[in-house]
């Protein structure tokens, strides 16, 4: 209600702030319920598939809730801050966005009651707070174990459980060794220091036809480039690679260059100086006796003739990723200027470099690399849609890959770890103080929601199962899970299905976080203003239409 003056103020009784407050942390748990049921049914190997249309009519068929969220178009605030962490989860550890939404959403639920108990949300919070500090240090001392990196076969086994839910678990043993030879080929070794940059050197190729068992990684790299001139040569062993940063062209003068040309021989001048200085440039590439020119600019037909003349092949307006790529395989340097080129910045690492046709396209390989520190994932398959969601679950792969490389700790995987860290926290819970016990057990119980939503979507008898898998936790089984196959209770140990513990950590500490950020906010307020209004600010009623005065 405004005070009737010439500058409005929002006037607000103490007891409607306070409905106020209650009323938009309910909406936003609500929001974030909704957005958690909506990918709910994509957790584990019995994982539906969605399909989502774009505003420009194109379709995505996916699994994966990074992907699927990415297309949904919410206007709640709340549901924007869930879309939001698993996007968070995406580029931290590239595994783990379903579960991330689904827990988060359960952390909520489990909010809920208490509010309408009129418990503050600042207890809530703490306890939240202690139980995610407890989740962590049970993962880490309690339930995780150190792996083996060199030893392969259990690492493919790790691999294979997280891409078990994907669409292209038909294929896991191919994803699977392609994800470990890519990220093996990027590993990067120094001082003690491991670096793995898959989005930078492990570029993943996509060309429809074929099947995806044609799919292989290259000990190299591959461009959609073909060479500038059709007689310069496709196929050379052992090639010297020479690649540039710069256009083998004469440069042209700036547009309010002014040239007085007084008789015909000055024509003639001004082409033999532009001749002149592209045949300069050629020279000094020619010095250092490459096979084949890179270069990310473009290349003059004068150019191409004296390259070809001295039997180069060369390459134009290749991308500087690419470039860096084909750097990082066959050991050159990237050079800015042909008058700097040095016999040190040539690469001779490769052992092919080749042209081929694909399709309707021509691709450049460099491959047979001695010891590449890039690749190219090259990926065949029947359509673009299969290419697309190949390519979603082998980024998966390849981050798994990644984080057990870096840091190789594993905890069991479906659902065990959840009950074993709810059991833990439960024991825990005894020593808590009694105002903030029952919100720290709602937290514990919410894990659950974990192996609950993957009986849900294998079909079995959620209560029956859920049950039976606590009196095997209570009974001292803390690896016992569930078969997101059958249904049915087995010990992960056996069935050989981990996870690694950085997906894990992340995943709680982003749930938990973006639980206790939505329980904090008491007021929607919209900066924009409706018609006729001056300075007044426009309170967010999330049951009433946007920008509602009150």
């Amino acid at each position: 209600m405004f005070a009737p003056s010439a500058a409005p103020i929002l006037v607000l009784s103490q007891n409607t702030k306070r409905d106020s407050g209650k009323k938009v942390q309910v909406e936003n748990i609500n929001a974030g319920k909704a957005i958690a049921d909506v990918i709910r049914t994509c957790l584990g190997p019995q994982a539906m598939l969605k399909m989502l249309m774009d505003p420009m009519g194109g379709i995505v068929m996916t699994n994966d809730g990074n992907a699927i969220l990415r297309e949904i178009t919410v206007q709640h605030p709340a549901a924007k801050s869930m879309i939001e962490i698993a996007r968070t989860q995406d580029e931290e550890v590239g595994d783990g966005t379903t579960s991330v939404i689904v827990l988060a959403g359960e952390m909520l639920a489990a909010a809920e009651p208490f509010l309408k108990q009129q418990v503050h949300p600042t207890v809530i919070i703490r306890s939240y707070r202690r139980a995610l500090e407890d989740m962590v240090s049970i993962l880490q001392n309690q339930v995780s174990i150190p792996l083996d990196v060199n030893d392969r076969s259990k690492v493919a086994q790790v691999v294979a459980s997280c891409v078990g839910t994907k669409l292209i678990s038909r294929h896991l043993d191919l994803a699977v060794n392609i994800a470990l030879d890519a990220v093996k080929t990027v590993l990067l070794e120094e001082n003690g220091r491991r670096e793995i940059d898959i989005k930078r050197y492990a570029k993943v190729e996509k060309i429809p036809g074929g099947t995806l068992e044609e799919s292989k990684v290259l000990t190299g790299v591959m461009v959609n480039k073909d060479v500038t001139h059709p007689k310069m040569r496709r196929y050379i062993e052992n090639p010297r690679i020479v690649l540039l940063d710069c256009s083998l062209e004469y440069k042209k003068g700036e547009s309010m260059t002014n040239v007085e040309m007084l008789k015909e021989s000055d024509l003639t001048r001004m082409l033999e100086l532009e001749e002149e200085f592209v045949q300069k440039l050629c020279a000094e590439i020619i010095a250092v006796k490459p096979d084949v020119v890179f270069t990310e600019k473009g290349i003059s037909d004068l150019a191409q003739h004296y390259l070809l003349k001295a039997g180069i092949s060369a390459v134009r307006r290749v991308r500087k990723t690419d470039n860096n790529r084909i750097a990082r395989a066959c050991g050159a340097t990237v050079v800015n200027r042909t008058d700097e080129l040095k016999e040190e910045d040539v690469g001779t690492g490769a052992g092919l470099f080749k042209i081929t046709k694909m399709g309707d396209e021509y691709f450049c390989f460099v491959t047979e690399c001695k010891d590449p520190k890039a690749c190219t994932i090259l990926l065949r398959g029947a359509s673009k849609d299969v290419l697309n969601e190949a390519e979603r679950n082998l980024q998966d792969a390849l981050h798994v890959a990644r984080n057990i490389m870096l840091e190789p700790k594993l905890v069991p995987g479906g659902g065990a770890v959840e009950m074993a860290v709810s059991r833990a926290l439960m024991e825990k819970a005894k020593n808590v103080d009694r105002v903030e016990r029952r919100a720290y057990e709602a937290a514990g119980l919410a894990l659950e929601i974990i192996p609950r939503t993957l009986a849900q979507n294998c079909g079995a008898n959620v209560i029956r199962t859920l049950t039976a898998l606590r009196a095997k936790h209570a009974s001292g089984g803390t690896t016992w899970g569930l078969n997101g196959e059958t249904g049915e209770l087995q010990d992960m140990v056996e069935a050989g299905i981990w996870e690694p513990l950085a997906v894990k950590q992340q995943v709680y500490k982003t749930a938990v976080e973006t639980a206790i950020l939505l329980l904090r906010i008491d007021d929607i307020v919209s900066g924009s203003k409706k018609k006729g209004d001056k300075d007044e600010p426009v309170r967010n009623e999330p049951a009433e239409p946007q920008g509602q005065n009150e």
